[in-house]
């Protein structure tokens, strides 16, 4: 459960960073705590996209993978912050990506910033 919790902070943090850093990643809410509400549900949101498609679209594009030496991951990973984005609309969340290249950057700042995280972060059961 504690490495649940640890990976949903890292994720939030990581789509924090993106927020901050991109002004095509929006995040809006009339208080503070709203906004930080809003980012733990993305992050869950985000958790569970990345938890469930993501290993499906990998094994689907293999030969992909294969032939771009891995960097078909950023596409995955952009693609995968899109979907987050759209699941996010249609849960009324105030979250939006603007634009696949938009979500390309995003998708390698929330990867960077969440290896990092796992790095720092406890990860115990």
């Amino acid at each position: 459960m504690m490495n649940f919790v640890v990976k949903t902070l890292a994720n939030a943090g990581a789509l924090g960073v993106a927020i901050w850093l991109l002004q095509d990643i929006t995040l809006t809410g009339e208080s503070t705590g709203k906004k930080v509400l809003t980012l733990i549900l993305v992050a869950l949101v985000f958790g569970l996209v990345n938890f469930l498609v993501k290993p499906v679209v990998k094994l689907l594009t293999l030969p992909l993978f294969i032939l771009t030496l891995g960097l078909i991951t950023l596409v995955v990973n952009a693609l995968m912050l899109l979907l987050t984005s759209w699941l996010a609309e249609q849960f009324n969340l105030s979250f939006h990506v603007e634009g696949f290249w938009t979500a390309v950057l995003g998708g390698l700042i929330i990867s960077v910033v969440s290896w990092a995280l796992n790095v720092v972060l406890p990860d115990s059961d």
